[in-house]
């Protein structure tokens, strides 16, 4: 980098195989930086290695990504950046991801990590092999408020309301809209976790989503999961997941991947590479 001080950025660990190897010809990771492997060493060609590139020290130590972190134009991009990479390994591979900003201080200290955890990063490969990530989310459309008037006989004439009666009226009526509307998400719920549980290995719940990460038009997430499927099975898991949607009016399920396993690339006892509880250098 120009005999600037550099960080080793992680994108990801994977198989030290030919086509890994292949697949990193022009591949350009965060800060347009080219993407390269970091080995353990040894005599096993096909051992876990690290995917990395360089960043800048000064714009990527700790107290840089403080404020980094806090700008949404550069947290996106660099988000992009580092799953582009990913994504690009699972054309060929099979990977494990890390987390966003995982670094070090140099190659030496990098290596040092990838060879304590040779073991598990092999199993971890090997069990996630010939499988793939896929997002469920599940939707319940916001519904205009009713009113008791709605109920009315035909040709009754009542008298207008008090403003504290039509008050109350409004507020029972939104009572009930909200309560249809979890009976209908809770029984989504159900119907995905059973189609899901004939055609996935595993399931992670994640927090569902607001505001800027959902769309007005979709409605309210209620449901934000992934799961494990094999490559077999894909087809199935996605079948499955549409014939769970129908008859639940007002629900909407939607099915993204194939992902690279950034939900399950540890045992959910395990924690990541040198795990911190926000981004930073390793050293």
């Amino acid at each position: 980098m120009n005999g600037e001080p550099a960080l080793v950025y992680v994108y990801a660990v994977a198989a030290g195989t030919s086509p890994l190897r292949a697949s990193l010809a022009g591949l350009r990771g965060v800060g347009d930086a080219p993407v390269g492997i970091l080995a353990p060493g040894g005599p096993d060609a096909t051992a876990p290695v690290f995917v990395v590139s360089e960043v800048p020290a000064v714009q990527w130590r700790e107290e840089a990504l403080r404020s980094r972190f806090e700008d949404l134009a550069w947290l996106e991009a660099t988000a992009r950046a580092h799953h582009d990479v990913v994504q690009a390994l699972t054309a060929h591979t099979n990977v494990l991801p890390l987390r966003l900003a995982t670094l070090y201080e140099d190659d030496d200290r990098a290596r040092e990590a990838l060879c304590a955890q040779q073991g598990a990063f092999s199993a971890r490969l090997a069990f996630l092999a010939h499988h793939a990530e896929y997002g469920v989310k599940v939707y319940v459309a916001a519904e205009a408020d009713t009113s008791d008037d709605l109920h009315a006989e035909p040709g009754a004439q009542p008298d207008p309301p008090s403003p504290g009666k039509a008050y109350l009226r409004a507020r029972r009526a939104q009572h009930h809209a909200r309560e249809d509307r979890h009976l209908r998400a809770r029984q989504a719920a159900d119907r995905i976790a059973g189609a899901a549980a004939l055609h996935a290995a595993h399931a992670v719940r994640h927090p569902t989503q607001s505001g800027p990460l959902t769309h007005g038009e979709n409605g309210e997430n209620v449901l934000n999961d992934a799961y494990l499927v094999p490559d077999e099975s894909a087809g199935a898991f996605r079948a499955a997941l549409a014939d769970a949607g129908r008859g639940l009016p007002g629900i909407r399920i939607e099915v993204t991947g194939p992902w690279a396993p950034y939900s399950f690339a540890m045992p959910p006892t395990a924690q990541p590479v040198d795990p911190a509880a926000r981004p930073g250098v390793r050293s």
